[in-house]
């Protein structure tokens, strides 16, 4: 869709942002429409995550409405029968919304990063039983599984990852945390879940001969 991860998140090229908002929409159907398309029987695709924490105010994103939402997900689902994941904030969100639109709830989950309100780094209070307990109510109100795609493992600081200082990478993540993340992930019960920062592994990997959670990793 439209809004993918990484800050803007709505990465629109500049052609597109000053379009009104049908023919935006039709221009998103059209790009969703030739993804499926292209990509439906690669067997690397096992579900289809409709836009990005849609019903999240997160990004620099113009709003186009949980109707235009239901539009993709009905548009992907006529073209592919693989399940449809719609993902919503771990520490904002009931979820409820989320599990009424697709086939899987995605859940994200991080516990430290820069608070621009308050200018600080905080660590969220919120424990495994926080997430367990709410898979479980989705599951019981909805037959809806969770599963978290996006967990955190690269820091969260005060401006974008590739402009912040080295530094400042050990205030939210480094090798201990990272094995903490592991550990708080488990103790929650959900069976899947998909890593954030993997690339940043890599990178300190490379370029800063650093390979402590690369190799930490293949432990897993």
């Amino acid at each position: 869709g439209r809004k993918v991860p990484r800050w803007p998140e709505c990465h629109l090229p500049d052609w597109a942002k000053s379009l009104g908002d049908e023919e935006l929409k039709q221009r998103v159907l059209n790009y969703v429409q030739a993804l499926v398309l292209r990509y439906r029987n690669s067997p690397a695709v096992v579900m289809w995550q409709v836009e990005n924490e849609p019903l999240y105010p997160f990004g620099v994103c113009r709003l186009l409405g949980s109707e235009f939402l239901k539009q993709e997900i009905d548009l992907v689902k006529s073209m592919s029968d693989k399940p449809i994941v719609i993902s919503d904030s771990g520490e904002y969100s009931t979820w409820f919304k989320a599990a009424r639109l697709g086939d899987i709830m995605g859940t994200t989950l991080y516990k430290r990063l820069w608070f621009k309100e308050i200018k600080t780094y905080v660590t969220y209070p919120f424990q495994p039983i926080y997430y367990a307990r709410k898979a479980w109510l989705i599951d019981k109100l909805f037959n809806k599984k969770v599963i978290c795609v996006e967990l955190q493992a690269e820091p969260w600081g005060n401006v974008l990852l590739y402009d912040l200082p080295i530094e400042e990478h050990s205030k939210s993540m480094d090798l201990e945390r990272f094995k903490y993340m592991v550990k708080f992930a488990e103790n929650t019960g959900l069976d899947t879940f998909y890593f954030w920062g993997v690339e940043w592994w890599y990178w300190l990997k490379v370029e800063h001969d650093d390979s402590g959670i690369w190799e930490e990793a293949k432990k897993l």
